[in-house]
């Protein structure tokens, strides 16, 4: 945690604003010579690299070797944006049509935005946009790029979600809510993020300084979300923790293994104890001998057999007497 607003600090004051120090938002720069963004479960990654000279290589990497199938020089410098402060990056679109980098140099006051074809690695589109802006996802087919909008150059923990149509190149003018909760305000620190198969959906978990944490389940196709709180957990429990998609079950692990699970169809959070409670114990079935049998029902095959030995003997030792 220390590390993380050591770096919204640095990022906070390299944006020339007078963010509070306490964690309590920010925004995640975006990111030089780093690992890039790919697509998940994807084969290559887009990386962006300083040139100097204010320009910026973007490559696009084979995973599996380091092969760089293309590359481009652009004029600027730019950055793979940044998602959450464990890595996490975003900018890229599911079917890998479109990749928008952020420009390292804006300002609170006006943010730039880069546009490329990722295909080919040639721009597209430059985007300016009045106000404190950050690319926060992109719908899997390029159509809408969602952005956090901070609504103060003077104070980063009030902030809200807009989408961009990336088509008619506007920005959509009412933010992205959860309709359930349309009065609830996005207040927190992004700690790691996770995306779903098909790029849908896009998760991520924050800290609030004086409240439970949440996660932002941001349905990127139909402009929409759902803040999930997490109410028996703290902020601490949560600095080093990530998120893992297993189906249809969100799990927010920490170091110890998993501290809370989110049904993603309905949203509702259960602990790992809960999931985990013992099923009632059958009695163990009754031994057997060697034949397979229960040896009770052994033995009681045996009181029979023992009757008829004694009529027997019994029988014996009247004959003898009579001769």
């Amino acid at each position: 945690m220390r590390q993380a607003l050591v770096i919204l600090g640095c990022c906070a004051l390299s944006l020339g604003a007078a963010t509070a120090a306490n964690g309590a938002g920010g925004p995640v720069p975006p990111m030089q010579n780093g690992a890039g963004v790919s697509t998940p479960g994807g084969s290559v990654n887009y990386v962006a690299l300083s040139a100097g000279g204010h320009r910026t290589v973007v490559e696009r990497v084979r995973r599996g070797d380091g092969f760089v199938e293309r590359t481009r020089v652009l004029r600027g410098d730019y950055g793979i944006p940044g998602a959450a402060y464990d890595g996490s990056s975003t900018g890229l679109s599911f079917d890998e049509s479109t990749l928008v980098l952020g420009d390292l140099a804006s300002r609170p006051q006006r943010t730039r935005l880069l546009v490329l074809d990722a295909r080919r690695l040639k721009p597209r589109a430059r985007i300016a946009l009045p106000g404190w802006f950050t690319v926060d996802a992109i719908s899997p087919d390029g159509r809408w790029m969602y952005l956090i909008h901070y609504r103060s150059v003077n104070d980063a923990n009030h902030y809200e979600v807009r989408a961009y149509d990336l088509q008619a190149q506007r920005l959509v003018t009412k933010p992205v809510i959860d309709p359930r909760e349309p009065d609830e305000k996005m207040q927190g620190l992004p700690i790691t993020r996770t995306t779903s198969p098909d790029g849908r959906w896009a998760y991520t978990l924050y800290q609030r300084p004086s409240e439970a944490p949440f996660i932002h389940a941001l349905d990127t196709q139909n402009r929409t979300a759902a803040c999930i709180d997490l109410d028996d957990l703290t902020g601490d429990e949560i600095t080093e923790a990530r998120l893992v998609l297993a189906g249809e079950t969100l799990r927010v692990d920490g170091p110890s293994g998993p501290r809370a699970l989110v049904d993603t169809r309905t949203f509702a959070v259960r602990s790992p104890a809960a999931a985990a409670a013992p099923r009632p114990v059958a009695p163990p079935p009754a031994a057997a001998d060697d034949g397979g049998v229960p040896w009770q029902l052994a033995l009681l095959a045996l009181v029979p057999l023992a009757g008829l030995a004694v009529v027997i003997a019994r029988r014996r030792r009247r004959t003898a007497v009579t001769r």
